[in-house]
């Protein structure tokens, strides 16, 4: 009975513990996103480029450089 007890109230403290954390992950995740976005939108796009096209534009640009280093 004990044990049931301990067990029941772990799994109770660990729920809250991983959902607190999952909430500071995403929060933290979120605010990085949305500060890289607001970069890439600030300095690395071009005139009429959305934020994911120039994402996207700068990942192959790179793929290109690394081949040619090879």
């Amino acid at each position: 009975m004990a044990k049931s007890k301990l067990i029941a109230m772990n799994r109770k403290i660990e729920e809250k513990v991983v959902g607190g954390y999952k909430k500071i992950e995403n929060g933290a995740v979120g605010g990085f996103n949305k500060v890289a976005d607001k970069f890439v939108d600030n300095y690395l796009t071009r005139e009429g480029e959305s934020i994911e096209g120039a994402r996207a534009r700068l990942k192959e640009e790179q793929r290109e450089r690394e081949d040619a280093r090879r």
